[in-house]
């Protein structure tokens, strides 16, 4: 049966609601951080090292997740991750030790985290557009916003009215419940349902006179995961992207606390990392629209100045205690920050486009868990060793500023130029053709 509408934007829909349950459900670690802490006393890196170790965990998955797409498609992926995710948190309020935290919390949701959230989605959403690719990407990332205003307040509001083992109880069962039965919606590609990205008609397609390549010697190559890692642009990648989820975890789950510890009040903290998230809603659509015409290495900027402000702010809060800052530290790390999730695939898809794209972003995203578990076990280990944040929020503007550089050098504007860039890079290559027949 033919939809009104582009199939495409079913499954940005399905993405939305992912994203919103699935990935606030692990956020919500960081409001059962403090009555953990309370509870077991046990010290904050090691507590923190709980939500690390699942990172890596999400590393060690995350190549075997990008094979799964690959043959799979994305519906066994998602799936997959459900159950992973539903069973760690239903079996996280039996903890009693570190090491059952480190296994619930760790091992099952941060497995099933990995295909549930930035990077399982990534695998096959960039496939269903070309043109609109940020926007589509930034609409379906936003419901992490969404979910954020709707998830985390009721997940704090449990916490204080029956304790987090009630809460946590409840969010796997929302997990279970609600994701189950819309991932089977989702498909790999436009091609499986005879249509084409954009939702064109294959007139329109076949009427199109200009590509969007820009190096078509490197655009034809078959790309393997063992072609794309004997290429510097793959270790550039990886450098951008470790620095991107270094400095988004390093804040994320420590924030909270932190916020708690120089003074505010508990509504204050979990009222600020929901905040965080509902700005990024129009930061994700905006940014994600935005790359589509200036380019994705802009955005990518645009990001890393974010949460250089972000980490500037929260060091500045430790001696001059506001709202006024608090202000800054949400706004900059939700709309400006969180821009960088609109275009993690894309950047990606567009140097290292083809049949074995699941496989090379699967084991790019290694290098990125790997940040997002440094970042957080880095901040508190430095905490538990200085006795403070500002050592541990500079080295976060420092990975920033570097994440930042290695994106520009991996230059994906050069493999292929986004859509609002496409009559300028065609009118160059006319100029140059004209130059040289001349």
């Amino acid at each position: 049966m033919r939809l009104p509408f582009f199939y495409g934007w079913v499954i940005v829909a399905v993405t939305f609601v992912s994203m919103a349950i699935g990935v606030n459900a692990r956020t919500s670690f960081s409001l059962f951080f403090p009555p953990i802490i309370s509870e077991f006393g046990w010290d904050r890196g090691v507590t923190a090292g709980a939500f690390s170790f699942g990172f890596l965990v999400s590393a060690i998955m995350s190549p075997l997740m990008g094979k799964l797409m690959d043959r799979g498609g994305p519906r066994a992926v998602m799936e997959l991750g459900t159950a992973l995710m539903a069973a760690g948190l239903l079996l996280a309020p039996l903890t009693t030790q570190p090491w059952h935290l480190y296994l619930t919390i760790g091992v099952l949701v941060g497995a099933g985290s990995v295909c549930l959230g930035y990077s399982g989605q990534s695998l096959f959403l960039p496939n269903w557009f070309s043109r609109k690719r940020g926007l589509a990407i930034g609409l379906a990332f936003a419901g992490v916003g969404i979910g954020s205003v709707t998830v985390l307040p009721w997940v704090q509001v449990m916490i204080e009215q029956t304790g987090w083992r009630t809460a946590c109880t409840a969010v796997g069962l929302v997990v279970l419940v609600v994701l189950v039965p819309i991932n089977l919606l989702l498909r790999k590609r436009p091609q499986d349902m005879g249509l084409l990205p954009d939702g064109d008609t294959a007139a329109h397609a076949a009427a199109k006179p200009m590509s969007n390549v820009i190096d078509p010697v490197w655009a034809s190559i078959d790309w393997t995961l063992a072609r794309a890692m004997r290429t510097a642009r793959f270790w550039w990648l990886a450098l951008g992207l470790f620095g991107g989820l270094y400095a988004w975890y390093a804040v994320q789950v420590h924030q909270t606390k932190y916020l708690l510890d120089i003074g505010f009040s508990p509504a204050v903290a979990a009222w600020s990392l929901g905040m965080v998230s509902l700005f990024g809603v129009p930061g994700q659509i905006f940014l994600g629209h935005l790359s589509d015409r200036i380019g994705r290495e802009w955005i990518w900027t645009v990001s890393g100045v974010g949460f250089g402000i972000c980490f500037a702010a929260l060091i500045a809060l430790e001696f001059t205690p506001s709202l006024v800052l608090v202000y800054v530290m949400v706004i900059s790390q939700g709309l400006l920050g969180y821009g960088v999730t609109s275009i993690m695939g894309a950047v990606v898809l567009e140097i290292f486009q083809g049949e074995h794209f699941g496989s090379i972003f699967g084991t790019l995203m290694l290098a990125a868990l790997a940040g997002g578990a440094a970042g957080p076990l880095v901040t508190g280990v430095l905490h538990d060793h200085c006795g403070t944040y500002t050592v541990a929020f500079a080295l976060g503007i420092v990975v920033s500023v570097l994440a930042t550089i290695a994106i520009w050098m991996a230059s994906p504007r050069k493999v292929r130029v986004v859509a609002g860039r496409l009559h300028r890079s065609h009118a160059a290559r006319e100029a140059l053709q004209q130059t040289s027949q001349g």
